[in-house]
């Protein structure tokens, strides 16, 4: 598990929407956060690939990941909100992938499933129209 150390992290404040009465138009409480992904030297290169993958429209042509924190009235609590969701984002990149190997049937498995098959023409063959004779 990779973690991101705060020096990293380039917070701004500014005034957000949403509840907060006349609080919210005097007091600067949503976070932006900018973490510069593609020049972080502590992320290993493929944990780095994946991070800018999965980062999709929060990352911008510079390979900067910006997250944005509203749901709180706090600054604190936003600034938390938004390093946790880098952290979680992080955490899923490390995560290497594990790739299917692909195998070919056994031949008892190819004879079950054609005697299967066969089975289960002849059952359906016999619901037919009964035959008459002239």
């Amino acid at each position: 598990m990779t973690t991101i150390p705060e020096s990293e992290l380039e917070f701004r404040f500014f005034r957000s929407g949403g509840p907060g009465g006349q609080n919210v138009n005097k007091v600067s409480t949503a976070v932006q956060m900018r973490f510069d992904a593609r020049n972080s030297p502590s992320l290993s290169e493929p944990v780095r690939a994946r991070l800018m993958k999965l980062a999709g429209s929060r990352l911008t042509l510079d390979g900067v990941i910006v997250i944005s924190a509203v749901r709180f009235r706090t600054q604190e609590r936003n600034r938390a909100d938004a390093i946790a969701r880098l952290q979680a984002l992080v955490d899923q990149a490390s995560i290497a992938p594990t790739y299917r190997v692909p195998t070919r049937p056994t031949r008892a498995s190819k004879e079950r499933r054609l005697e299967g098959k066969a089975k289960r023409s002849t059952i359906k063959s016999g619901r037919g129209r009964p035959m008459q004779d002239d």
